[in-house]
């Protein structure tokens, strides 16, 4: 069970690090702005970026603000011999 808990942190770690990097490549030095451009929640998107949990329905509508499909976000990141 230890194990699933580990696998579950290094993916939220991931899904944290490739959200930042996209906000930062779109030109958002600051996640506060971008939240609130996109109309999420700033507090709640900075928790995102550090890899906390979120909601799928989430993830969507973050990658939808970043003008990707989901294809386009897990195809860097997230290879099966890293997660």
């Amino acid at each position: 069970m230890e194990e699933k808990e580990f696998l579950k942190e290094e993916v939220l770690k991931k899904l944290g690090k490739r959200i930042k990097e996209i906000r930062i490549a779109k030109g958002y030095s600051s996640y506060e702005y971008f939240a609130y451009e996109h109309n999420i929640s700033r507090a709640q998107y900075g928790r995102y970026e550090k890899g906390e949990d979120l909601r799928f329905s989430t993830l969507a509508k973050v990658i939808h603000a970043f003008g990707m499909t989901m294809n386009e976000f897990f195809a860097e990141g997230f290879e099966e011999n890293e997660i």
